[in-house]
């Protein structure tokens, strides 16, 4: 049997996108073009070599850019006297490490080309010091975009989701948001929905579970894969039945979990009879993901490992 989208997300995955990285680097670094207060242009003509490897990772819910590679480029420069000059630039390394831990500096390896006179000359070195000096923070820039848009681009093919639309990017401003969500366990045979289930208020020493998740997806995007039922069936396998509106009748798992809207009632011979736990669930929607938070409080005392493995699993 499948297992579900958030259990698949939590192990390691990865893709290989080196040759999107390279038809990526090959068209948006020509378009660092500077010009001069004294109308000088500089910019990078054309890249002629891409070494290395580019793939996106997840672990644990976390999508991971793991890029390292080696660009030879073609720089160029005009003075509105006539004089041209360019060369080559090769940057060692331009990886994770540098781009977006920023463990090492860049390195800019500097040539001029020779094949003229004028080139070798000293309006040529001049303008050669110039590319140096505004070169480089231009293409920096262009480095620090490359991980969000590989993220952007590929991170959709490793999140286990029913639809596409779960790439969508959160926005900056962190919000909240609290749901009662219902905890994964096995699932029984039965395929009923039962009716909701009254809050008795017999006493069961207690204690709360707590359990929490980042997902490259949006705040919405995540609630709506929680809740819908009709794409819960997507990660659980099993028909369901939910609402996210209080005292609503919710099953899952063919009827393994049941209850309503902030109660919660597991059908397993170690869960007593007659008693209910309360689950909520917080999402926090930050500047490029969502960190998923579930609390589930009055569960008894004695299953808590087995209840935090089932949360870890949903």
């Amino acid at each position: 049997m499948a297992i579900p989208a958030s259990t698949a997300n939590w192990h390691w995955k990865s893709k290989a996108v080196t040759p999107w990285a390279r038809s990526w680097f090959e068209s948006e670094l020509p378009t660092v073009i500077v010009t001069t207060t004294e109308n000088i242009t500089i910019g990078i003509s054309s890249v002629t070599d891409v070494e290395g490897d580019v793939e996106l990772g997840m672990r644990k819910s976390k999508l991971i850019t793991i890029f390292d590679v080696r660009l030879v480029l073609k720089w160029s420069a005009t003075h509105p006297d006539g004089t041209n000059a360019g060369g080559s630039l090769t940057i060692p390394e331009v990886s994770h490490e540098v781009v977006v831990d920023g463990l090492t500096d860049y390195a800019f390896d500097w040539s001029l080309d020779k094949s003229s006179p004028s080139e070798a000359g000293p309006s040529a070195r001049a303008l050669l010091a110039l590319a140096k000096t505004h070169l480089p923070p231009r293409l920096k820039s262009k480095f620090e975009d490359f991980p969000k848009i590989l993220l952007e681009t590929h991170g959709k093919d490793l999140v286990a989701s029913p639809s596409q639309s779960g790439t969508a990017t959160p926005s900056a401003a962190s919000t909240a948001t609290t749901l009662p969500l219902p905890a994964v366990v096995d699932a029984t045979t039965s395929s009923s929905v039962p009716e909701p289930t009254k809050v008795l208020k017999k006493l069961v020493n207690s204690s709360t579970v707590r359990v929490e998740a980042q997902f490259m997806v949006s705040g919405d995007d995540l609630f709506g894969f929680l809740t819908d039922e009709a794409r819960i069936p997507s990660w659980s396998r099993a028909p369901a039945k939910s609402s996210p509106v209080e005292g609503a009748a919710f099953s899952l798992f063919g009827g393994g979990v049941v209850g309503n809207t902030y109660c919660w009632k597991l059908k397993s011979p170690t869960w007593p009879n007659d008693h209910e736990g309360t689950l909520t669930a917080t999402l926090d929607q930050q500047s490029d993901s969502t960190k998923l938070v579930m609390e589930l409080s009055g569960v008894p005392k004695g299953q808590e490992d087995e209840i935090e493995r089932n949360l870890t699993g949903y």
